[in-house]
């Protein structure tokens, strides 16, 4: 674990925006294929990251960016709060960076930050699982599927069962790679994947039975972390 990229320069002097990344991440994780157990010899790796605008950005009239693509890539990431905000929203995406089990960077401030994922979690997973399932799903045309999309709604799908009914996401999709590959590849009938679709929206929506998510997240525990993290940025 390292320290760099948790404060600004000497002095607490802001630093460019050129500089946010990989200056000031807190947290790199892979996600994607990769994290999933769904990778093959063409698959790219996906990076996902959290960086620390230094607090005397926000003084100016002009703010710190909410998120950063690049510099390597395939990499994005997001300012602290930015981040915070999704998770707390339940993004399917910002909650696997803080369940990917392959960490490239990690500072002090990010393992604090993984450190109170679960304080994220509330019911509203599941709406939040179900709308991108199904904004995926509706981009699909049963005529001419587009079988990578349609592996990931599944997955999405699936990730999202385990939530609501163990508290917290599953990212490891080993269990289901075959299946799932053979859907990317094309070789499952559009049916099969719709019934499978149907099997998983059912069940996603029966909720996971009392106790397995909180009613709401802990705001007061993620609000508790940005005012120390913006401090220390000082």
């Amino acid at each position: 674990m390292t320290s760099v990229g948790d404060r600004p320069g000497p002095g607490g002097a802001a630093t460019g925006i050129e500089d946010l990344v990989p200056r000031h991440l807190v947290l790199s994780v892979v996600v994607g294929s990769r994290a999933y157990g769904l990778a093959t010899a063409d698959s790219d790796v996906d990076r996902r990251g959290v960086f620390v605008a230094p607090t005397p950005m926000f003084w100016h009239l002009d703010k710190p960016p909410t998120h950063v693509e690049g510099p390597r890539p395939e990499e994005f990431s997001w300012e602290v709060e930015r981040f915070c905000a999704l998770a707390l929203g339940a993004n399917p995406t910002v909650l696997e960076c803080l369940w990917s089990p392959l960490v490239e960077h990690v500072t002090e401030t990010g393992a604090r930050l993984r450190a109170i994922r679960k304080a994220f979690l509330s019911v509203r997973a599941e709406e939040t699982f179900l709308r991108y399932a199904d904004a995926q799903f509706r981009r699909i045309s049963p005529e001419r599927p587009k079988w990578k999309q349609a592996m990931h709604m599944i997955r999405l799908l699936i990730s999202g069962r385990h939530l609501v009914r163990e508290g917290e996401p599953l990212l490891d999709m080993s269990g289901h790679r075959d299946r799932l590959l053979a859907v990317r590849r094309g070789e499952v009938a559009w049916p099969e994947v719709a019934r499978w679709r149907a099997d998983l929206v059912a069940d996603l929506s029966g909720g996971g039975g009392p106790g397995a998510l909180p009613a709401e997240p802990d705001r007061a525990a993620v609000e508790e972390f940005l005012i120390d993290v913006r401090r220390s940025a000082l």
